[in-house]
């Protein structure tokens, strides 16, 4: 689950790191947890997240949270304006200067990937780990009220860090300041999945996904984690935009695939997504 950065605005970028003082990179290196900023439709907040080693953490308490009397409310599947977004025979390569570029290539780098996964099997997986508690993410409308609430004797699920009485300790709102690849604009995504492909913000998307997944692990959400997993057809979506912000021919292939997408489903799958974060949210301030 680990993070990917995104072709944010430089100056965005530059503007953040110019109001993160160095205290604070210092900090959370340290502590290995980072601030973190998601914008909603209902409002933009900070939380914190970290990641350790799946058998170093417990996950979250979900026994009191009361079961979902539609567990058929899924995340409405992404559907093509075809019946399927295979592509046809005719798309199946491109020839270009004599060479011919074709899908075992593709088959190829994938082969590799996976043997490449194999060799780090020796490692435990690193999972995310968020302020909160009981499947509830915990958000602050500012950095005092998380501060304050950090150095309060409140339960959470990030107290099992073996670094959080430092972070406790250190902490101060100055340093509450999230990099751009800690930042999700989850309130934008739908607008912009509504418009037409070629407007489609492909750093907004993949980090959407990202967060999205982090938060249907760390909340045990489980139907963010059936709406997002391997396979799925919005995954299969996060991984047509993270193949053409790579380019090359993979990204022109891509690219062909990605028309063949329907433009009504991504953005209502996505809404149900966004919702469900939502819901599970507790603002404390």
């Amino acid at each position: 689950m680990a993070r990917q950065t995104t072709g944010r605005d430089t100056e965005a970028e530059i503007e953040i790191e110019a109001q993160r003082p160095a205290s604070a990179d210092e900090l959370w290196s340290a502590v290995r947890v980072d601030p973190v900023e998601i914008a909603l439709p209902k409002g933009v907040g900070y939380t914190l997240r970290a990641y350790r080693p799946v058998d170093e953490v417990r996950p979250t308490d979900v026994s009191e949270r009361e079961e979902d009397v539609f567990p058929e409310r899924r995340p409405e599947p992404v559907l093509s304006d075809e019946e399927e977004t295979e592509f046809d025979d005719e798309d199946a390569g491109f020839d270009e200067d004599d060479e011919t570029f074709d899908d075992d290539e593709s088959d190829a780098d994938e082969d590799e990937s996976e043997d490449d996964e194999d060799e780090d099997t020796d490692e435990p997986e690193e999972v995310p780990v968020f302020l909160g508690r009981a499947g509830k993410l915990y958000l602050f409308h500012s950095a005092e009220g998380l501060v304050e609430f950090v150095r309060s004797d409140a339960e959470h699920d990030l107290t099992q860090l073996d670094t959080w009485p430092e972070l406790v300790k250190r902490i101060s709102a100055k340093d509450v300041v999230p990099l751009p690849e800690d930042t999700y604009e989850l309130d934008l995504v739908v607008k912009n999945l509504r418009a037409s492909h070629d407007v489609w913000d492909a750093g907004l998307i993949i980090q959407a996904g990202e967060i999205a997944r982090d938060l249907g692990y760390a909340l045990r959400l489980e139907s963010i984690i059936d709406a997002l997993s391997t396979g799925s057809p919005l995954d299969e979506l996060d991984e047509a935009v993270r193949t053409i912000e790579s380019g090359g021919i993979s990204g022109f292939l891509a690219r062909r695939r990605l028309k063949k997408i329907g433009t009504e489903a991504p953005p209502l799958g996505w809404r149900q997504i966004i919702g469900n974060i939502s819901a599970a949210v507790d603002w404390r301030d």
